[in-house]
């Protein structure tokens, strides 16, 4: 899984395996297996020892609440898919939405610009009040 760094989680990968097992609640060896079900990515050391972060440690947590729901490994695969392409498609909305808003107002601050006061005596009898 790709880290993004959203949110409070360090992406920076400090727990060795079995400190990360403890602190999601499973064995070490689960973790393996996400990993080879590709549902975690630990980053390695130049030793090859995996290195869990805060955002590893959510992302197991994660799984346990599904796999817990009845979710299998493979459901769980897809529904973590799901959800980080659904984070990226609110992300790319707000931005979207963002870009926006600031051509609006570019837009009308262009027409405030272009606006010239006008006195009501000078209009037609038809427009005035």
């Amino acid at each position: 899984m790709a880290r993004t760094g959203v949110g409070a989680h360090s992406t920076r990968a400090v727990y060795v395996i079995s400190v990360a097992a403890e602190l999601a609640g499973v064995h070490p060896q689960t973790l393996r297996i996400y990993e080879r079900k590709g549902l975690l990515e630990p980053a390695r050391t130049g030793g090859g020892s995996r290195r869990y972060s805060d955002e590893d440690i959510a992302q197991m947590r994660r799984i346990q609440e599904l796999t817990n729901a009845g979710v299998n490994l493979e459901g769980v695969r897809r529904l973590l898919a799901l959800e980080a392409d659904l984070e990226q498609a609110r992300a790319e909305l707000e931005r979207v939405r963002a870009e926006a808003l600031d051509a609006i107002e570019r837009t009308h601050r262009h027409y405030r610009r272009d606006l010239v006061p006008l006195r009501a005596e000078r209009l037609p009898a038809r427009w005035r009040g």
